[in-house]
């Protein structure tokens, strides 16, 4: 691991606890990588062990600090489990992101109850539980980091996708009122908001495009960028630098920002 420069912002991450949901793939395992790579110790979630044990073991491997719980966001019982465990191991939690995150698509009319609740089981109402449980102690401590990986569909209305931008807006106003909450107590709570991002979730949205339309997967891929207005898929470690250095802010200026990455900038 390369020592950060005391001018680097983010050299004050260095020894911060971190829990990451969704931790296990995708933005979740880049944001772990960069966040312990700045010094962090940190723990990565998710319902699926095996991806987080892998990465928490290459973090470790490479002389990084990381911890792997398995936690189902949706289930009340996990999530405290997750934070009484998460204590446990490093002492506290300094740093939430709330990364856990499912999508489908289908049009209005063949949306089941059971999809749209399934969505903000996991999107919605994932985060408010995962932020409920260890908020309080932030606030005590005077110090503290969450934020919200949410979407571009969080902010806009896309066809075939409604339960999920309907998840996305309540992450978002989820994100502002607790900002709102946590003002003057050293607590900051922020969101990012990608368009599509070259991850597996994003390839689960294309081979569904696949399946429904016949197309193949570049022209699925493309239909996606332009029905999004992007010109390219965003990295995930783009979408990790943005939460890093959310994170690093360590006088706590920015509180209630909707931070957008829409893949416009330069690779």
């Amino acid at each position: 691991m390369t020592a950060l420069a005391n001018g680097d912002p983010r050299a004050s991450l260095a020894g911060r606890t971190v829990v990451i949901t969704g931790g296990g793939r995708g933005i979740g395992a880049a944001t772990a990588i960069a966040l312990a790579e700045a010094g962090a110790r940190v723990a990565v979630a998710a319902r699926n062990e095996a991806q987080v044990v892998e990465v928490a073991t290459q973090m470790r491997e490479d002389g990084l600090e990381g911890f792997a719980f398995r936690c189902d966001v949706t289930d009340p019982r996990q999530v405290r489990d997750l934070a009484l465990s998460a204590r446990e191991a490093m002492g506290h939690v300094d740093i939430l992101i709330n990364n856990a995150s499912t999508a489908t698509s289908n049009r209005l009319g063949r949306i089941t109850v059971a999809e749209w609740q399934h969505i903000f089981d996991v999107n919605t109402t994932g985060t408010f539980l995962c932020t409920q449980a260890m908020f309080d102690d932030m606030v005590k401590r005077g110090w503290g980091r969450v934020v919200n990986v949410s979407s571009l569909a969080g902010l806009r209305g896309d066809r075939y996708i409604a339960a999920y931008v309907a998840a996305e807006h309540a992450v978002v106003g989820f994100t502002k009122a607790v900002a709102a909450e946590a003002e003057d107590t050293g607590v900051t709570v922020n969101a990012v908001c990608p368009g599509y991002v070259d991850t597996p979730l994003t390839d689960e949205t294309i081979a569904r495009i696949m399946h429904l339309t016949g197309k193949s997967w570049q022209d699925s891929l493309r239909s996606v960028l332009d029905q999004a207005g992007q010109s390219r898929l965003i990295r995930a470690a783009e979408v990790a630098e943005t939460i890093v250095d959310l994170c690093a802010d360590e006088r706590g200026t920015r509180n209630g920002e909707v931070v957008v990455l829409d893949g416009a900038q330069a690779q």
